[in-house]
């Protein structure tokens, strides 16, 4: 039998798949929704009409694309048992750029209308980046330790991911247990379900059953977002232009470049998670399509970088292959163009879908002690802390202003009597780099390359002189980045002092 035949389209892991790339789409879709009424005021036409048709666009070519690569691998390895590479908005992004380069253009302007434009063009710089990255990308995966790669994407889903899900189906353990226990005994204990059912479909089902039953859910809200209203794409390049080529542009590029740069990093993770999961992507044409993807986004409306997401190891032990890839492209494009985003969120409660993104950490954070030499895990535990330090600064964060305040208004003085608040900050800032490079120092040092650890240390020395490492100041209530080495020159200094010791202290080592 040719491989062409033997390559299924849709298998019956794809269901379960299907439904955790799902629910975490929606998570990110019902954030721009809340987020973009709430914080930028943003009319429902702008939100409705313009920036979820053009995050539709976006998510499908990337979906599309990446289901066909995976076909195009099975068909060139000769193994049909492939996993499309998971796509989706950018969490960090979406973020970053509501709150560090519209909300300013608001605030100064008053100008929503505006504040689109700029989200345009920022969105697309960082396309551009993505896009440009890819041409570079293959080197520095070429020489960077696998272990320095994984071991940041380990560290995101033990905190930003497996953290948040775990601590839904715990707030909740009538609703949110019953579906653990579904993923748990299939995927942990390898007992199939009767009649073959697939567990993530059962999770999402009894979860939501649950959640209605007891009444956690609201039949009124469900009704009131059951209004569908069709919005089509269109093109808003004049409107993308006209911002990219003004001064705001100059303005935000300290948020656009490093925020383009992190999406970069943490795609080529990704990509190296899935390669050690056993599927071998080029790596020049995945992230220049995930460039692209964030382009056609800012093109048709969206001001919204997408990614190749964290997760696939998770998704290929679950048995998906290129169909759920798909089914999330048009389930997502379904959603965004016919204004029912807020019908399924709140049909669908979180928990009924966290068992399953619980599970996709866990294997992910799994992955980097078992796809990696033994030797290596202490590097892979190294590069955990800059993201602990990330998720909590978002905690304390987010628990500062559930008491209506700040860190500046707290005060740095005052928060450091209770934890080291500036190193905290400072791990914090830039944290895909740092994981990176500590777990690649730590890697040479195992190996007694020596010089190796010193030029990661050099390199170190060299980003954080730009300040996309470690680099912070506090203004107007907030942790925002700050370039230059006059910012981070303690950081500066410390790291050439530890290249030179490495550098010494191993060529004294290699003489003996």
């Amino acid at each position: 039998m040719e491989i062409a035949e033997q390559f299924r389209w849709w298998r019956k892991g794809d269901l379960d798949g299907f439904f955790g790339l799902f629910v975490d789409n929606l998570i990110q879709l019902i954030l721009i929704v809340v987020l973009c009424g709430a914080i930028l005021h943003m009319p429902g036409e702008m939100v409705y009409g313009r920036i979820l048709p053009g995050v539709a666009v976006s998510l499908l070519i990337g979906n599309i694309f990446y289901a066909f690569q995976a076909r195009a691998l099975a068909r060139r390895t000769g193994q049909p048992y492939v996993t499309a590479l998971p796509y989706g908005v950018n969490t960090v992004s979406l973020f970053a750029y509501i709150l560090f380069v519209m909300k300013p253009v608001l605030d100064q302007t008053h100008d929503v209308e505006l504040a689109w434009k700029v989200g345009l063009a920022a969105c697309l710089g960082s396309g551009l980046i993505e896009l440009g990255g890819a041409f570079i990308a293959g080197w520095v995966k070429r020489i960077t330790p696998r272990a320095a790669l994984l071991a940041t994407l380990a560290g995101i889903a033990i905190t930003f991911i497996s953290m948040d899900f775990c601590f839904r189906i715990f707030a909740d353990p009538l609703v949110g247990f019953i579906p653990l226990a579904f993923i748990m005994i299939q995927y942990i204990g390898r007992i199939t379900l009767p009649a073959g059912i697939p567990a993530g479909f059962v999770a999402v089902l009894t979860g939501t059953v649950l959640a209605w039953g007891m009444g956690r859910m609201d039949s009124a809200a469900l009704a009131n977002a059951l209004q569908v209203q069709a919005q089509m794409p269109h093109l808003f390049i004049t409107d993308m232009m006209g911002a990219t080529f003004s001064a705001y542009m100059i303005t935000f590029l300290p948020v656009i470049v490093p925020m383009g740069l992190f999406n970069l990093l943490g795609s080529l993770q990704n990509l190296e998670s899935a390669e050690a999961a056993g599927d071998v992507y080029p790596v020049r044409s995945s992230l220049a399509v995930n460039g692209l993807g964030t382009m056609a986004a800012a093109c048709f409306g969206s001001v919204f970088p997408t990614t190749i997401y964290i997760g696939h190891p998770g998704w290929k032990k679950m048995g998906a292959g290129a169909g759920y890839s798909v089914a999330n492209g048009v389930a997502v494009t379904l959603l965004c163009l016919l204004g029912l985003v807020g019908f399924v969120a709140a049909l669908i409660p979180v928990e009924a879908g966290a068992a399953i993104l619980l599970w996709i950490g866990i294997t992910i954070a799994s992955q980097a002690f078992q796809a990696t030499p033994r030797d290596h895990a202490p590097a892979v535990v190294v590069g955990f802390f800059p993201a602990l330090a990330a998720w909590g600064l978002l905690v304390l964060e987010g628990a500062l202003r559930a008491a209506g305040t700040n860190v500046e208004a707290v005060g740095m003085k005052a928060l450091s009597m209770q934890i080291p608040i500036a190193g905290l900050i400072s791990l914090e800032r830039g944290f895909i780099f740092t994981s990176m490079i500590l777990a690649a120092m730590t890697v040479c040092l195992i190996e007694k390359h020596y010089r190796a650890a010193a030029a990661w240390a050099a390199v170190a020395a060299a980003i954080s002189a730009t300040g996309l490492m470690h680099g912070y100041t506090i203004a107007n209530g907030a942790i925002i980045n700050a370039y230059g080495p006059s910012h981070t020159w303690p950081f500066v200094i410390g790291y050439s002092g530890i290249a030179a010791v490495f550098f010494v202290l191993g060529s004294r080592e290699k003489q003996l």
